[in-house]
């Protein structure tokens, strides 16, 4: 409407035009095509008979979402004229444009997240890649970074990729980049691009400790990448790719047993409430911690929590991976699971590890288990009281054999560099899988506890209390400890305390910190 043009205003960073390029689903998919990278086949449809019509071409199943939705907004799988129709009729009342897509449930979901200033300056700060495959909403889904099973030509054909489509569309900025790529092939389409920070742009920026939202801002000022420090090292450019000598698992929260008439089934429409994020130095580790974060009365990957189900494999639910985790105990093969889950082998035969493992402890009492076993377990992300329940002890018990044979947890930097250079700001975790800690220890800090993945009745309101007693208390004059592991949240951005422990808030770990810290309050 000239609106901007006549009160004369200037949009810093990324054109309007790229917004609109990528958001709008028919030049997006032109723009793409444009550079030699294909999108998915689709059409972009304004009523139902053109749906209809549009599905016939593409061939059944196909998913159709609606444009410029968040959170897939009126999107699904049809596999039949009557599916679409009912699809389509929902999706309607969210958006005036409909997308038709050919399904390409099964395949692998991998994300970038891509800087680029205004001199053509562009790095890939975070890949991702989703435990589950397509057909799960990436915000309902467990989400891994750096990804673990693309093979280093993949690796950089989508990092290639990723650079020249944002270089194309000319984002100025943080921009993530979505792609679908066959599992059985190096074939891969771009799913969608955002020209903007996103829920993903938070867990990539955290589980890095590379700050993008205050880059983007600085870039959209104008500011040449390598003009900027790396606020984490202090001393180097913001203009270099993260090093990640760790894992982080993302895991979704769901609050679906609060409604009685609510579908437990997720796919390609967000119902999740919040989401944790973990790390460690082994798959294992992480993906266990992230477990009990999500829900406190979870003790990790437990086998006895749900029957086995296999509608539920090929179906996921909100607990699908205590399905699967009876499973593995009863003794279904690899290649099975991933038969009717899609999941990659890789990460099956990892959570196989840990069934394993649990095999194992079960054999065992509280006087046979041997110091290695316990560390071992402690390696694979055992909690005391899930090594307890395995070994018919009680966490306490566990805990003091630990504390008696100096079984403890090391301290370690998120730090962006992989420890190549040294950090000046505190970004922490525990694990198990070291031999010394990254920090020392002087004793005269306040260790503030944060109040978790957000949930229903529980959210943003309890993280500013957390935030608004680590300013006071800086105001005080008073160093200051943060231990929470929600990546949405403002207390989990390191420059908020002096040290951040991106840890469970759980006895075990707080009092391992405490320990440790030996804090004065």
């Amino acid at each position: 409407r000239g609106i901007f043009t006549k009160y004369n205003c200037k949009i810093l960073g990324t054109p309007i035009e790229a917004i609109i390029a990528t958001e709008d689903r028919k030049i997006f998919a032109d723009s793409v095509n444009k550079v030699n990278e294909k999108v998915a086949p689709s059409a972009a449809v304004y009523s139902l008979d053109e749906a209809l019509s549009a599905a016939e071409k593409i061939g059944y199943p196909v998913m159709a979402r609606a444009a410029f939705a968040l959170g897939g907004l009126g999107s699904g799988f049809a596999n039949n004229k009557d599916e679409l129709t009912l699809l389509a009729s929902q999706s309607f009342a969210h958006s005036n444009q409909l997308i038709i897509d050919k399904s390409l449930r099964g395949w692998k979901e991998v994300e970038y997240e891509v800087v680029r200033d205004a001199y053509d300056n562009c790095i890939t700060v975070c890949n991702m890649e989703n435990l589950d495959p397509l057909g799960v909403h990436t915000g309902e889904s467990i989400v891994v970074a750096p990804s673990q099973t693309l093979t280093n030509r993949e690796f950089n054909i989508l990092r290639s990729t990723a650079i020249k489509v944002i270089r194309y569309f000319g984002v100025v900025g943080e921009c993530n980049i979505q792609y679908a790529l066959n599992p059985y092939s190096e074939e891969f389409y771009i799913i969608e691009v955002n020209a903007r920070l996103s829920r993903s742009s938070a867990l990539a920026s955290k589980a890095t400790g590379y700050p993008l939202a205050y880059v983007a801002a600085k870039l959209a000022l104008g500011i040449a990448l390598p003009d900027l420090k790396n606020s984490v090292t202090g001393t180097t450019t913001a203009c270099f790719e993260p090093s990640l000598d760790y894992c982080v698992v993302k895991m979704p929260r769901w609050d679906l047993s609060k409604f009685t008439r609510v579908s437990k089934n997720i796919g390609s429409s967000m119902k999740s409430v919040g989401e944790v994020m973990s790390v460690g130095r082994k798959f294992e580790e992480a993906f266990q911690k992230a477990l009990r974060m999500v829900d406190g009365n979870v003790s990790g990957f437990d086998p006895y929590i749900k029957p086995i189900n296999e509608e539920e494999l090929k179906e996921p639910t909100d607990t699908r991976m205590f399905v699967l985790a009876a499973a593995m105990k009863a003794g279904y093969t690899i290649e099975r699971l991933h038969e009717l889950t899609k999941i990659d082998p890789w990460f099956l035969a990892k959570l196989k590890n840990i069934i394993s493992f649990i095999s194992s402890l079960e054999q065992m009492t509280n006087k046979t288990v041997t110091n290695q076993r316990l560390l071992e377990a402690k390696q694979y992300g055992f909690s005391d009281i899930q090594i307890a329940t395995y070994i018919k002890s009680t966490e306490l018990a566990v805990r003091k054999q630990r504390e008696e044979n100096r079984i403890l947890p090391f301290v370690k930097q998120i730090d962006t560099v992989a420890g190549e250079w040294p950090a000046s700001t505190n970004y922490l975790y525990l694990t198990y899988n070291a031999i010394s800690h990254d920090i020392e220890f002087n004793h005269k800090y306040v260790m503030v506890i944060g109040s978790g993945v957000y949930r229903i009745g529980s959210s943003v309101e309890f993280d500013w209390c957390a935030v608004e007693c680590l300013r006071e208390l800086r105001n005080l004059g008073r160093k200051t400890i943060m231990v929470n592991y929600n990546p949405e949240t403002v207390s989990t951005d390191y420059d908020m305390s002096d040290r951040l422990y991106f840890e469970e808030i759980s006895f075990e770990v707080v009092m391992d910190i405490y320990n440790l810290e030996q804090p004065e309050g």
